[in-house]
């Protein structure tokens, strides 16, 4: 029986490294690839099924990218110019239609099957909870450089600064902007979409039972010099916890947020963190911390420091001319201009005791 020729023997020995190659790249891409902790913590039902997708398709790519990478490296060192070849052509060769059949088609089925899957999943993570299962909207507002919440919890609504969630419970937000395009996202619940002008979208999760607590609220579009700043908090709760808030906020959102209580005084205070609904005036909360109100965002400066010491001049500049003074490490424009419309006279004055008695007691 013939043997061999010493170049068929030799081709044959290179496809067999390349395989062993390949095989072993593969088998640890793959578990590297799963044992990294690519993501922060699961917080919502749907972030399992994300979660699930994004391992799926890293068992998928792995062994493409393996098998590229090493049929280039081998080809580099099998095929590549010796001395002395510089003017030599190669050989002669004719394609395989039947390799190029392969090469189009497994990739071809491979995406067909990919997208089925992804499409099976976003079909299960927007589907709506069974009927006779509770499910709360909260519209969700985007300006910059800001979001607030509005509830309608009982037939009263409200509007907070801050981002609270009942844990178990499916909720439907229904996201919009009154200025640019900025980015709904909360990077623990995995799920984001963008807040356009003149449109409302849409996306709804479930919080864990494993996710009571505080999770980031994020802009996720480049929407301005302030876009940084544009992070708020989501606060799951128990299920007790958040129906004593929302008593809380129902009680206390009986009068008009910033509007006139009894005897036509102002409420500062409800300016301060429910804003003025009325003219869509923003709620100061949203942007700054300040202890006696209860707020901790971080967007703009912490008003108990930069407040402390200043006059009612200062104070009231600082809110119908935010750029007049620029605090240390903050940018201009981030704090909106139009205060001067969207709150009366009355109310801007009341805002400037409120701030000025709490921040220099």
């Amino acid at each position: 029986m013939p043997q061999e020729s010493t170049p068929r023997r030799e081709s044959k020995r290179t496809v067999q490294q390349m395989v062993v190659v390949g095989v072993i790249a593969t088998a640890a891409g793959i578990a590297l690839g799963l044992s990294i902790h690519w993501f922060p913590k699961a917080a919502s039902t749907q972030a399992d099924k994300i979660d699930t997708l994004w391992d799926v398709l890293i068992i998928a790519t792995v062994p493409i990218f393996v098998l590229v990478a090493v049929i280039v490296l081998f080809s580099i060192l099998e095929f590549r110019m010796r001395p002395g070849e510089e003017n030599l052509d190669g050989p002669p060769i004719h394609g395989s239609t039947r390799l190029e059949v392969i090469w189009t088609a497994v990739p071809a089925i491979l995406i067909i099957g990919l997208v089925t899957y992804a499409y099976i999943v976003l079909h299960d993570i927007e589907k709506a909870p069974a009927a006779g299962n509770p499910e709360r909207h909260v519209a969700v507002t985007g300006q910059q450089f800001t979001w607030s919440f509005e509830y309608n919890e009982g037939g009263k609504k409200f509007t907070d600064a801050q981002l609270y969630l009942p844990v178990g419970e499916s909720v439907k937000f229904d996201v919009r902007s009154k200025d640019v395009i900025h980015d709904f996202w909360v990077p623990d619940f995995r799920m984001k979409i963008d807040a356009v002008p003149g449109i409302t979208t849409h996306y709804r999760i479930t919080p864990k039972p494993n996710a009571i607590g505080d999770h980031d609220i994020v802009c996720a579009e480049l929407c301005g010099l302030g876009h940084a700043y544009m992070r708020q908090t989501a606060h799951v709760l128990s299920k007790p916890a958040f129906d004593a808030w929302v008593k809380k906020k129902t009680t206390s959102a009986k009068a008009p947020a910033g509007g006139a209580a009894k005897g036509g005084a102002v409420d500062a205070k409800a300016i301060f963190t429910q804003g003025n609904p009325d003219t869509s005036a923003t709620a100061c909360g949203t942007c700054h911390t300040l202890a006696d109100a209860g707020t901790t965002a971080t967007t703009g400066p912490d008003l108990d420091k930069v407040l402390k010491g200043k006059d009612a001049a200062f104070i009231k500049q600082s809110i119908l001319q935010p750029n007049a003074v620029i605090a240390p490490g903050y940018q201009p424009d981030i704090m909106p201009t139009n205060f001067g419309d969207t709150l009366s006279a009355q109310q801007v004055d009341a805002l400037v005791q409120y701030l000025s008695k709490v921040t220099n007691k």
